[in-house]
């Protein structure tokens, strides 16, 4: 007798794991790979958060916490938000939860039915339509151009037949960098109150900005569910930590969907956020190191041809139109870590319908490691 498998295990892979899996295979064969494909940061986690789990191994029993997160993280985290942005957020309304990841999927669960139409820009990360689809939601991807910084628009939505019930925006966007400034999300957050839409900020890259500062949506929008993470800026993925800030009507909802999914988030990990939450000073000497291997590859990629880049205002990642090369930006993607031993990501990963003209490229490893690649990138497609 066969077994059933659930339909909802048959979401798409995510490409970048794939990538990532042979460029380690070609690295344990011993041969040279230079990691663009992978969105983590190169650095370690701050010295505070590692010397803050040092003393909990130490001196505590790390048991359960609350599902919400322990109290302190929680308190630090509103202060975080009055340091950062100068907002006040109570503690109350901020949930830690198992990274991003985990955030996504409790905001998700607690806001949206099967068969509920969730709004979001392609190019976009691609679990934020996986993770719906494996809920029994329908995602709606609204083809963002360049000339929209690709992202999502009033405009936009508005060419969407049918109801919607969810937005998903990234600022910093993951693959392009793009931003929203604060107009913008004012409008769209405008939008989504007077149709009853639901809005979610991923605002996990926020801290890695190289023109102007972020803004919270916390700040617009107290509807809106904010989700953010100790991934990026604050160089701990390993870690899987994250945070959401919940409108007041999704606190008890989410807490209750945490207590039965997870019960609670790692103990360590919770106490080495606070350490990290007090380590401004070395986190921005990170994102100076962002900044100059950014400016390396804007000055360089256009030598190899690679001259199509959506503008990076955040984040690490430079996303590049290859359509005059290229209209499979898979196997060249195969050719390239084979050929010279650089991997990048695909733009399917990020853009199922035009991502074939598109390569996303991380410039979160060393710098060296940059220059090295933009050098063999333009002696590869001078070569043809």
């Amino acid at each position: 007798m066969v077994l059933k498998v659930a339909a909802r295990g048959r979401v798409p892979a995510f490409k970048v794991m794939d990538v990532l899996r042979e460029a380690n295979q070609r690295e344990a064969a011993g041969q040279s790979v230079l990691h663009l494909e992978v969105g983590q940061p190169g650095t370690p986690a701050p010295p505070k958060a590692l010397e803050a789990a040092r003393v909990a191994l130490d001196k505590s029993r790390l048991g359960y916490t609350d599902a919400l997160g322990l109290p302190a993280l929680r308190q630090a985290l509103a202060r975080h938000y009055r340091d950062f942005y100068g907002l006040e957020v109570a503690a109350e309304r901020i949930a830690v939860t198992t990274g991003s990841s985990g955030a996504f999927l409790l905001a998700f669960l607690a806001s949206f039915e099967a068969g509920d139409r969730v709004a979001l820009a392609a190019p976009g990360y691609p679990a934020y339509k996986n993770i719906l689809k494996a809920l029994d939601c329908e995602p709606l991807l609204l083809p963002a151009e360049a000339a929209d910084r690709f992202q999502p628009t009033p405009a936009l939505l508005d060419r969407v037949e049918g109801r919607i019930d969810g937005l998903i925006v990234a600022s910093p966007s993951n693959p392009t960098g793009t931003m929203l400034d604060e107009a913008h999300l004012m409008a769209l957050s405008r939008y989504c109150r007077e149709r009853g839409i639901r809005l979610i900020s991923d605002e996990i890259y926020h801290g890695i900005t190289f023109g102007f500062p972020a803004t919270t949506l916390a700040h617009l929008d107290p509807g809106a569910i904010v989700v953010n993470s100790f991934s990026k800026y604050f160089s701990m993925t390993g870690w899987r930590i994250g945070w959401l800030v919940l409108p007041e009507d999704l606190v008890r909802p989410v807490e209750c969907l945490a207590q039965n999914l997870a019960i609670s988030v790692p103990t360590l990990s919770q106490e080495a956020a606070m350490g990290a939450l007090d380590s401004r000073d070395v986190l921005d000497g990170y994102v100076a190191d962002y900044a100059a291997k950014r400016g390396l590859l804007l000055a360089e990629l256009p030598k190899a041809g690679l001259d199509r880049l959506a503008p990076a205002d955040g984040a690490f990642y430079l996303y590049a139109d290859v359509g005059h090369l290229t209209n499979d930006s898979e196997a060249l993607c195969r050719r390239l870590l084979a050929e010279t031993g650089v991997a990048l990501a695909p733009g399917t990963d990020f853009d199922p319908d035009r991502g074939s003209r598109a390569l996303r490229i991380s410039f979160a490893g060393p710098y060296d490691h940059m220059a090295e690649a933009a050098r063999r990138l333009a002696q590869f497609f001078r070569r043809g």
